[in-house]
């Protein structure tokens, strides 16, 4: 069995270095680098809890990502993309399909089932009713910022490939009472403040790095100009 570990990033290491130097300005022996992070971050790292005033200020500000019971009936054609495809000819190819449905619609359905590479293909490219949960984000997302029944008239590129997309009927839902998703908005606003507070650290800890040997030779001896 092959036993050879890969060295951490010269970048892991100086991180990880420092930390350790933190963790012992702050007396604490953590056993490995796993637990170490934990009680560093633990120690430095803090998140205000966020007021109602400012959950309802992102309750007003992200209604359409709340609401509940969004429903989308939609036809696509997928131009899937694999480690093979040549991307700029595939997109040629979706382009000029888009540009000829919009000069004339009414043939979508002959073009999904000869150009499609989704099973919907056999039915005219229908993939019937869908909900947020049945979709992948990018896919979602560029259906509700189109919001109308249409082609829409920009290629959509998910992780599965490219998709001309047509909305045949789009009903929206209802914004839940701010009540019932208080909490759900409050962990949104502690997950926002955390990443934010985390880079800062972690900027924080770049800036008080003390340079290696290495390093400090080069900063001092410069390269000649030659």
């Amino acid at each position: 069995m092959n036993t050879t570990q890969i060295p951490p990033m010269p970048e892991v290491e100086a991180a990880l270095a420092r930390l350790r130097q933190r963790a012992a300005e702050l007396g604490l022996a953590p056993q490995d680098d796993e637990t170490l992070l934990e009680a560093v971050l633990q120690h430095d790292v803090q998140t205000p809890e966020p007021g109602e005033e400012e959950c309802r200020r992102y309750y007003a500000q992200h209604a359409d990502a709340l609401r509940q019971g969004d429903m989308v009936e939609a036809d696509h054609i997928l131009f899937a993309v694999t480690p093979s495809t040549p991307i700029d000819a595939l997109r040629v190819k979706a382009e000029d399909t888009l540009y000829a449905l919009m000069a004339d619609a009414s043939g979508f359905a002959e073009m999904a089932r000869g150009l499609s590479n989704c099973p919907s293909g056999q039915v005219g490219g229908n993939l019937g009713q869908l909900t947020a949960d049945q979709c992948v984000p990018e896919f979602w997302k560029a259906l509700m910022e189109f919001g109308q029944p249409g082609l829409l008239p920009h290629l959509v590129r998910t992780r599965f490939g490219l998709h001309v997309v047509r909305i045949a009927r789009i009903a929206h839902g209802q914004l839940p009472p701010f009540e019932h998703v208080h909490a759900q908005i409050a962990q949104a606003l502690r997950q926002q403040s955390l990443v934010r507070a985390l880079q800062l650290y972690a900027q924080d800890l770049q800036a008080h790095a003390e340079p290696d040997a290495e390093t400090a030779d080069a900063v001092a001896c410069p390269a000649p100009v030659h």
